[in-house]
């Protein structure tokens, strides 16, 4: 679990220390916006920025009810960063695994990519697909 912290944990903390030097130089006005603009990066970068992420088991049984896509993701992958706001709000209508939280999701992405951790792992019907198109994904969902 804190693997996934620790590049928001580092950008925060980087902004900080930034802000101050800034701010004992003088320049608070410009001190603001740069603390402001790596909140924003660390939040982006955080598990936040993702829909609730379930286990890689119950992910299986639910897609098996409901055929929704299950997406394999981890905090910090600038891929799965893409995928998720271009999904917008259809990111809630798949199933997330944050293979950095769930050991059997990391697994069920080694398993699907050769022995390598590569997300976003997207699976539909029970068949991997290594870094889909967002655009792609949400056909998926429409289908």
């Amino acid at each position: 679990m804190t693997r996934s912290w620790t590049l928001p944990i580092l950008l925060v903390a980087c902004g900080l220390l930034v802000a101050a030097m800034l701010v004992a130089r003088g320049s608070p006005g410009v001190a603001v916006p740069l603390l402001v603009v790596f909140a924003l990066l660390a939040g982006l970068h955080s598990p936040l920025a993702f829909p609730r992420s379930i286990g890689a088991q119950e992910a299986q049984e639910r897609s098996a009810i409901d055929g929704r896509p299950v997406v394999y993701w981890r905090a910090g992958c600038k891929y799965c960063l893409r995928l998720r706001i271009r999904l917008g709000r259809n990111a809630r209508r798949l199933h997330w695994v944050d293979i950095w939280r769930d050991p059997a999701g990391a697994e069920a992405v080694r398993a699907a990519n050769d022995g390598n951790e590569t997300v976003p792992t997207v699976v539909v019907a029970g068949r991997p697909h290594v870094n889909p198109g967002p655009e792609w994904v949400l056909a998926q969902l429409s289908s």
